[in-house]
């Protein structure tokens, strides 16, 4: 991976610069192998942006997922499986988009 694409914090600087295969190279250095599941959400993260340009911190991004793919999957038991410790913070990562505010 070319390290200029990203700040300090692992974040891509160009949402440009975004592809599937960059995806899977965020993920594997988040040690998370992407499935379907994984791509599902990281693709509404990136309409969401691409609609309202903001990432989402954890409670409006598991309210969109709750309402986009019912409560089974909008929930964040089931976010953190996917997408372990931060789920928003992470899966912004790995969606190319900027890092979410009051992610620490």
């Amino acid at each position: 991976m070319n390290e200029n694409l990203f700040d300090g914090e692992g974040f891509l600087l160009d949402l440009d610069n975004w592809s599937e295969e960059l995806a899977h190279d965020i993920a594997h250095n988040e040690n998370i192998t992407l499935t379907n599941e994984h791509l599902k959400i990281i693709h509404t993260l990136r309409r969401f942006y691409a609609e309202h340009q903001v990432a989402l911190a954890n409670r409006p991004f598991v309210k969109l997922i709750k309402n986009t793919y019912g409560a089974e999957k909008g929930n964040s038991i089931y976010l953190m499986t996917l997408f372990p410790e931060s789920p928003a913070k992470i899966a912004a990562k790995i969606a190319g988009l900027p890092k979410p505010a009051n992610c620490l």
